[in-house]
């Protein structure tokens, strides 16, 4: 019996197992176990979950309910649902397109091929508000927000919405929440993916010469906004901004007040530099009430560092803003 065989056999006994435990039932080296696994995972019948070093490989159920519900969803529906859709599932799976919404639907007992038409209208009627460029204005929605005195942006622009109604958190705000709150690098790295086309066209529309990016409150292992940065390479002189604040640091995502979150940005955030531009990018990960971004810009602004400031969210909110807690 081959060592692939034998592993075979004990998935089937034991359903889950890791690499140590498979190692000492067949007395195989760890290079020949992980080959044989990498095998069984491209062959659709185990699943890899979680992260070395805390890493189990759990036997798939097979069915070929797959292969006929993809033969029932027009290829045009397909390709719509992996352009806008992806999940992240209770233990962790990254599934994209049809997979994904099936797995969508089924928690739900949703009809797949009504909701599918469903998520398509919905989708098509947020994607009014992208421009040519593949960008969404909130400036005016900024403008209209109870508790700003005064605009101190140029334009407040977002790549995608946080979420839509029914469906919940979108394809970026999606990889973003999961990116940020589990410090994952491989989503980050999905995402400046997502976004890099983007960011490059917004700079040569709007003539960016300097770029800055809003810091992070809490101190993580791995920052997102470090990472978007060093991904994104964006070729251009870099405005520093540091956040300090008091003995504890209270992040804009925990005040519930707009004016308390135009409190903290105002206090909190420091501009650094002596070099004056023309038009300066502010990226922020995602806008809840602006006033992050709003404040900052004054403060660009006030040291003459830039004649404008275009603020950028990765996402944003649909309705007025009002306050994102989860990112």
């Amino acid at each position: 019996m081959t060592a692939k065989e034998k592993i075979i056999q004990l998935f089937e006994i034991k359903k889950e197992l890791s690499v140590t435990e498979i190692v000492n039932e067949i007395h195989a080296s760890k290079q020949m176990v992980h080959l044989v696994l990498n095998t069984l995972i491209d062959n659709n019948f185990i699943d890899k979950i979680g992260r070395t070093p805390k890493t189990i490989y759990k036997l798939k159920v097979i069915t070929n309910k797959k292969a006929i519900t993809t033969a029932i969803i027009p290829v045009e529906k397909q390709k719509f649902l992996q352009d806008n859709f992806i999940l992240i599932t209770e233990i962790g799976q990254l599934l994209n397109g049809l997979e994904a919404f099936e797995n969508w639907c089924e928690k739900r007992s949703l009809p797949l091929e009504k909701t599918i038409d469903e998520f398509i209208l919905t989708k098509d009627k947020y994607n009014q508000y992208i421009d040519k460029n593949g960008l969404i204005s909130g400036l005016e929605k900024l403008k209209n927000t109870k508790g700003h005195d005064k605009i101190l942006l140029d334009e407040l622009l977002y790549l995608d919405f946080y979420a839509i109604e029914r469906f919940g958190k979108t394809r970026l705000g999606t990889i973003l929440h999961y990116a940020k709150q589990g410090q994952n690098k491989m989503l980050m790295t999905i995402l400046i993916d997502e976004i890099k086309e983007k960011i490059n066209t917004l700079i040569s529309v709007y003539k960016i010469d300097a770029i800055a990016y809003v810091p992070p409150t809490i101190r993580r292992e791995t920052q997102l906004m470090k990472v978007l940065a060093n991904g994104l390479k964006i070729n251009l002189p870099s405005i520093e901004i540091q956040k300090i604040g008091g003995l504890i640091p209270v992040p804009q995502k925990s005040l519930n007040k707009i004016e308390e979150r135009i409190s903290n940005a105002e206090n909190t955030f420091v501009v650094k530099g002596n070099v004056s531009y023309k038009n300066v990018l502010l990226i922020d990960d995602a806008v809840g009430s602006g006033s992050t971004l709003n404040q900052i810009a004054g403060k660009i602004k006030n040291k003459q560092l830039a004649k404008k400031v275009i603020g950028l969210a990765i996402v944003g909110s649909f309705k007025g803003f009002d306050v994102i807690t989860d990112v």
